[in-house]
């Protein structure tokens, strides 16, 4: 994978994150930096930290599923963005609003990251720097949930479901590419 491709998947996995921070910031009557960074750190840490872990389970079974693993990355990346798309369209009645809570903030973190885990095992699979793409997807997802959070306060619903919806897109894409790639349908 392309620096590029690392940048866009880490854009992608991040858009979960930036929605809950979007809503995050929009319980906030005013910014508070602490807890705007505590929230990116949160989850730029487990957005950062999943993929690594995916990625050597994923190592530790790639002899076994080599031959397919383009198929594995093509669907588990097209499951991840298509359930980010339809999660997009649907309406957060269940949301309560609660008081910030650092038990709160790690069970989202753990959530938000889910897909950033079976990224990583795609990652055992492909010519990646685990280190490079790790720091680019907690970094990418640090600022985009401190910028979520003051989207959230300032602009509210708006921008949740567009985010959610562009980023599974850019998952979907990417693995349409890595397939088609492996498939040598596409000479790049």
């Amino acid at each position: 994978m392309t620096i590029w491709e690392i940048f866009l998947v880490a854009v992608g996995l991040s858009m979960d994150a930036f929605a809950v921070a979007v809503c995050k910031g929009l319980k906030m009557p005013k910014i508070n930096k602490k807890q705007t960074a505590l929230i990116a750190l949160f989850f730029g840490g487990f957005q950062g930290l999943m993929p690594l872990i995916g990625y050597f389970l994923g190592k530790q079974f790639e002899q076994y599923i080599v031959s397919v693993d383009h198929w594995i990355t093509f669907m588990l990346l097209g499951f991840i963005g298509g359930k980010m798309i339809y999660e997009s369209f649907k309406k957060d009645d269940d949301e309560e609003d609660k008081p910030f809570s650092i038990k709160e903030l790690f069970v989202l973190a753990i959530a938000t990251s889910i897909d950033a885990l079976a990224v990583g095992i795609t990652f055992a699979f492909l010519k990646v720097n685990i280190a490079v793409s790790v720091t680019f997807i907690g970094v990418i997802t640090f600022v985009l949930s401190a910028i979520g959070v003051f989207i959230g306060h300032k602009f509210g619903e708006k921008y949740k479901s567009k985010a959610e919806f562009a980023g599974g897109l850019i998952l979907i894409l990417i693995g349409l590419k890595i397939l088609l790639e492996h498939l040598e349908i596409l000479p790049f």
